[in-house]
């Protein structure tokens, strides 16, 4: 490991790794500590190198909580029992020690396999099955792709490094410098073009590892994030050129962002249409049932169960997922919180109230059939005639939890909102059933849990073109009226997204939707509803912050308060209750003994207003600008200087816009 010049590029001087026998994206105990000189010489060891650093995100082997049913928590979308400094000027501060956005040890193997691997390969000496070998070539380029597209979205320009680097200073400074945004992002498509290339459509291996079609929906996910990051961060010094902007101008001679704009978009749409004509006459059914499995585990809603099963590999949307073995030791913990209470986190008032009435319809339209009443006689009224999404994977009164020896076992229970810890508590009354297992096993014993984990769901494909086409063209063209009406179709929704575009109030949207502002503008009605069915359709899938990142959709924040369900002037007011009748609601704010916010805050449920007691947004989530991308560390700048005399000004490297070079230190503006 190169700890010598750690400041400059973290990246590793050799490698000298650990690798599994194992096939797919399943992890077991390492087997083998290959010599790198004799490594790399048939098909077996190419496919052990590459799987060894997948590295995507999906439900971890032992891992508690909910997963990544919980990576929108801190958002609009989703709360989670604590706040996430974004949401407060200053608190966020610079760390003293690069993490991972200035790590490149990822990329390092990557390079260090393409130095090893591509001579042997042109040279025909590698043995095994040439399309496999192909195959996993194509892979790491998809791995080194997909890191390149991590620190993209983390701190925007970033070094391109292509090659291993010794650990010598003066090469690691001539490769340290920051490059422009556009051209990491067009580095990236390159690299995922020499992916497409090698990759085979169907993998060895099955849906578990990485195909082709798995390159074309990341491809068309990162040229649909800088297309729009461009678009709405033009003018300000997030994009090169820009007022303020830190890198040097004769990088960007050439630079013309409009065009820049128009590239991405287009690349967007076209490699997102490759995977969307695929599935669009083939999208998992939806029935629309009470609940996801029967009795005897077996699928009621192939839509639910997509999302939880423990073999996921003949779902169309399914392109990649990650597997899981009781017999292998590879287990998780995930659905002792999904099923027996709520799992630390809850959908918001927010999310709940942008989905529409089936009838197509926003819920304050007039003909919509909305009758604001039904909240106050709990969460099914308040869903009823509702978007199928939110019903589906929602928690409704009197819902089964989980089945055993075919009777029902466990039902809903709404006092998980006044009740448990941080892991358990039912954060907004609004409880996640996205993922959840009815398995009473996987719920009650730990380590049993083998519901897979999607890593890439083929159906972004088409929400990205139908955004991306709209976003370059300013209509919605014959593809993406096709992809919109097949989405709005499964969710049980009236498929004339005309309709809703007709009936859609911004200001009303503005309530509760951050995206539907951009750069502090309310956005047309058109592209309002596309943003919205995106937000429908990944609820609990951890795609809203990069959303409201690129689309610039914060800057409006100011005392924005997260809600959730009913509960004063409800049936839950004073029937949550022990076992010996005692009500469990308590209200204590200014101490902090509470765990429900007072009748004063309102009749919703306020989670960050139960407790006054150092709690920075007791009055609501603020936003800085600066907390779009991530500052780099002091010791980054510390390490860069020409002379290595630690002087922070003197840095190659230029700090985020916002952010100071100090540590300890945070961003206000």
């Amino acid at each position: 490991m190169n700890i010598k010049h750690i400041g400059l590029l973290f990246c590793a001087g050799t490698a000298l790794f650990s690798l599994s026998s194992c096939n797919d994206f399943l992890d077991t105990t390492p087997e083998s500590s290959p010599t790198p000189g004799k490594f790399f010489t048939t098909d077996k060891e190419l496919s052990e190198y590459a799987i060894h650093y997948y590295d995507f995100t999906s439900i971890k082997p032992d891992a508690y909580g909910i997963g990544t049913f919980g990576d929108d928590n801190n958002t609009d979308n989703q709360a989670s029992v604590g706040y996430d400094n974004r949401w407060v000027p200053g608190d966020w501060k610079v760390p003293a020690n690069a993490g991972s956005e200035w790590n490149f040890e990822q990329i390092h193997h990557c390079n260090y396999f393409f130095e090893q691997v591509l001579p042997k390969y042109k040279a025909g000496i590698i043995k095994g099955n040439a399309n496999n070998i192909r195959h996993y070539i194509g892979e790491v380029y998809l791995l080194r792709a997909k890191d390149y597209f991590d620190k993209l979205k983390s701190i925007g320009d970033c070094p391109i490094v292509t090659q291993t680097l010794p650990d010598n200073r003066d090469v690691l400074m001539q490769n340290t410098p920051r490059q422009p945004r556009h051209k990491v992002a067009r580095f990236i498509l390159q690299d995922l073009d020499s992916a497409i290339t090698y990759l085979q459509e169907t993998p060895p291996g099955g849906k578990n590892r990485i195909s082709r079609d798995v390159a074309y929906l990341l491809r068309s996910r990162v040229a649909l994030f800088e297309g729009t990051w461009l678009k709405y961060h033009k003018g300000t010094a997030f994009v090169p050129g820009g007022p303020g902007w830190g890198g040097n101008a004769a990088s960007i001679s050439d630079f013309n962002i409009d065009n820049e704009i128009s590239y991405f978009l287009g690349e967007a749409m076209s490699s997102s249409k490759v995977v969307a004509d695929k599935l669009v006459d083939n999208l998992v059914k939806n029935t629309d049932t009470a609940e996801g499995m029967t009795n005897s585990l077996a699928t009621s809603n192939p839509y639910f169960t997509m999302f939880c099963d423990a073999n996921m590999e003949s779902y169309s949307e399914v392109l990649m997922w990650r597997g899981f073995n009781e017999a292998k030791g590879v287990t998780h913990n995930i659905q002792m919180q999904l099923g027996r209470n709520g799992g630390g986190t809850g959908y918001t008032r927010g999310l709940v109230n942008s989905f529409l009435m089936s009838n197509g319809l926003p819920i304050y339209a007039s003909a919509s059939g909305y009758d604001a009443n039904w909240e106050k006689q709990g969460i099914s009224a308040t869903l009823q005639n509702r978007d199928s999404r939110i019903r589906v994977f929602t928690k409704l009164d009197n819902s089964v939890n989980a089945y055993s020896a075919d009777t029902i076992t466990d039902r809903f229970d709404p006092s998980w909102l006044v009740k448990g810890n941080n892991e358990t508590r039912m954060v907004t009354g609004f409880a996640i059933k996205k993922g959840m297992h009815y398995d009473l096993n996987m719920q009650i014993t730990h380590h049993k849990g083998v519901s897979g984990s999607i890593v890439f769901r083929g159906t972004e494909a088409l929400l990205n073109y139908i955004e991306a086409s709209y976003e370059r063209n300013g209509n919605i063209d014959a593809t993406a009226d096709k992809y919109w009406r097949a989405l709005r179709t499964r969710a049980k929704v009236d498929a004339d997204y005309t309709k809703t575009i007709a009936a859609t109030i911004m200001t009303e949207e503005a309530k509760n939707d951050f995206a539907a502002y951009s750069h502090g503008q309310l956005v047309n009605t058109t592209l309002y509803n596309i943003r919205r069915e995106r937000r429908n359709e990944f609820i609990a899938e951890g795609f809203r912050w990069d959303d409201l990142r690129r689309w610039r959709a914060c800057d409006q924040v100011n005392g924005y308060q997260i809600e959730g369900m009913r509960y004063w002037g409800s049936v839950y007011e004073g029937k949550l209750l022990d076992k010996d009748g005692n009500n469990l609601a308590i209200v204590s704010v200014a101490d902090g003994k509470g765990n429900i916010s007072a009748p004063s805050s309102g009749v919703y449920v306020r989670p960050y207003q139960i407790s006054s007691v150092n709690n920075s947004v007791f009055n609501g989530y603020r936003f800085t600008p600066a907390h779009y991308l991530t500052p780099l560390a002091q010791s980054v700048f510390r390490s860069t200087t020409p002379n290595n005399d630690g002087n922070l000004e003197q840095s190659v490297v230029y700090q985020n816009p916002g952010w100071p070079k100090v540590a300890g230190q945070g961003a206000t503006q």
